[in-house]
Parts: C-alpha cells; sequence; structure tokens
C-alpha cells in the first residue's frame, strides 16, 4: 500500500513526508493537497491493514481553546455530538483531538475496498477530504 501512495504522490508531482506513527503501518503527510491547498495525513492503520485512510486537522482558534478547556464533561460532550452530527451529515469521520497543545477537529475519509484502490481514488478521496475540512472550519466558525 505504502509503495503505491508514495507512487501516486511522485506521480502528481505532491512533495510528501514520511511521519513517525505506532498505531499506522505507515503515515505520510502532503503538505498542500487538494483544492484548497491544505495538509492531508494518508495512512494504513496497523489494526486494519489494507484500509486507507485519508485526513485533515482542523485548529481551533485560540479563543475556540480556551473555551473548549473551560468546559466541564458535559459540555464536551454536547459539543463532540454537535461535531458529530455536522460530520455525519457531511458523510466524514471526525475526532476531537489535542495534538501539539492545541485542540483540533480531525476529519477522515475511510478506503477500504482494496481491489478499488487506486490512484484516482486516492485523489477523489483527498479532494473530498480537502472540501470536508473546509466545511468543518465554516461550521467551526459559526457555532463555535
Amino acid at each position: 500500500m505504502r509503495d503505491n501512495v508514495e507512487r501516486w504522490l511522485i506521480h502528481e508531482s505532491l512533495p510528501f513526508e514520511q511521519v513517525k506513527s505506532e498505531e499506522n503501518s505507515f503515515q505520510v503527510l502532503v503538505k498542500h493537497a487538494g483544492p484548497y491547498g491544505i495538509p492531508i495525513d494518508i495512512f494504513e492503520p496497523k489494526a486494519q491493514l489494507g484500509i486507507l485512510v485519508i485526513g485533515a486537522k482542523i485548529e481551533m482558534k485560540s479563543n475556540q481553546i480556551i473555551r473548549y478547556r473551560g468546559f466541564n464533561e458535559e459540555e464536551r460532550s454536547k459539543f463532540a455530538n454537535k461535531v458529530l452530527d455536522f460530520c455525519n451529515s457531511i458523510e466524514t469521520i471526525s475526532k476531537i483531538i489535542s495534538e501539539d497543545g492545541k485542540q483540533k477537529v480531525a476529519v477522515y475519509v475511510v478506503l477500504d475496498d482494496k481491489e478499488n484502490i487506486n490512484q484516482q481514488t486516492m485523489f477523489d478521496a483527498i479532494d473530498s477530504v480537502s472540501d470536508k475540512h473546509e466545511k468543518t472550519a465554516r461550521f467551526l466558525l459559526k457555532t463555535f
């Protein structure tokens, strides 16, 4: 899987770098991908070999991080459900994560049909994640 992904990225002249990860058999970061030119992670989870996950992270603004950190468990749960409902409506998987001391919302598209994972489906998924990243960022600005 790794060789194919790297070959496809090179073929499209997209620079990428390897990311060390304990949970993934491989992970690469494409610095500028999709129609919005955002950073995109592409990886294969060790727990689910043969599945390709393409994702992007939306970093919360400083005032949003401060507000989120002030939430109690119930408020965090309500916020997580709001984000989950929105992401379900745009057909993406989401996760609220803490990384580099910042709160982020990660959005993912999963390619799990091994026979149909090819260059075109991967780049379609990159474009889809880029679009979902922008929609989620706008959602966070409007509702949080």
